[in-house]
């Protein structure tokens, strides 16, 4: 049994997906955030999963923050830690800690627009298509290796909003199967590239995962 910590910031849409998805030989140890009011808190709760709140503003720098955030994840002995729709950039400490287990579901195709707004810039530039990558946490933003992406068209007269929603449904597919891939052991990072040691059958219909 793998322990699994996600860390969120606000409803936990993609956690939701991942303890909703039940996946084999995963426990879900803990659902942990920055914000105190993150309303996947309560769901998670009502769940009987652990829960805990540090609100950042707290702390008197990031780096505090991320030592106490570390310590509260190592309580649950995570084999993997997730985050998912956590608003924090993460210090080169943190992510050396937690190096080869943790990942990111970041909504857009990678490398292109990292950071925030993705959606609205992927319009700006007159993409075709956006979508959302699933990548190991490395020290530079949006950077590790890519493991699934998941795409989705940009259509005529679409706004940032329809987009993203149009992209989150893709996320909640992804995310679980990514996860399950990891708690199975068929995950192996090449450079920067994630390879499975035994390729899912139906993978040429995984959305580019």
């Amino acid at each position: 049994m793998k322990n699994i910590v996600i860390l969120i910031s606000g409803r936990g849409s993609n956690m939701q997906a991942i303890v909703n998805a039940n996946i084999a030989k995963a426990r879900i140890a803990a659902v942990l955030s920055n914000n105190p009011e993150a309303a996947g808190l309560a769901w998670a709760a009502e769940r009987g999963i652990a829960t805990a709140a540090l609100n950042h503003k707290d702390f008197a720098s990031r780096t505090d923050f991320d030592r106490a955030m570390m310590q509260l994840i190592d309580r649950y002995s995570p084999d993997l830690v997730v985050l998912a729709g956590f608003m924090r950039i993460l210090t080169a400490e943190f992510c050396a800690h937690y190096a080869n287990r943790c990942i990111n579901i970041h909504p857009s195709l990678l490398p292109a627009f990292t950071g925030l707004h993705t959606h609205q810039r992927a319009l700006d530039e007159g993409c075709r298509v956006s979508g959302c990558t699933i990548h190991f946490v490395t020290a530079v933003l949006d950077n590790g290796a890519i493991i699934a992406q998941g795409v989705v068209p940009i259509l005529d007269g679409d706004t940032a909003e329809r987009i993203a929603a149009r992209v989150l449904q893709v996320e909640h597919q992804l995310l679980p199967q990514a996860v399950a891939d990891f708690v199975s052991g068929s995950l192996k990072i090449v450079g920067k590239r994630v390879e499975r040691r035994t390729p899912r059958a139906n993978a040429a219909a995984q959305l580019l995962a």
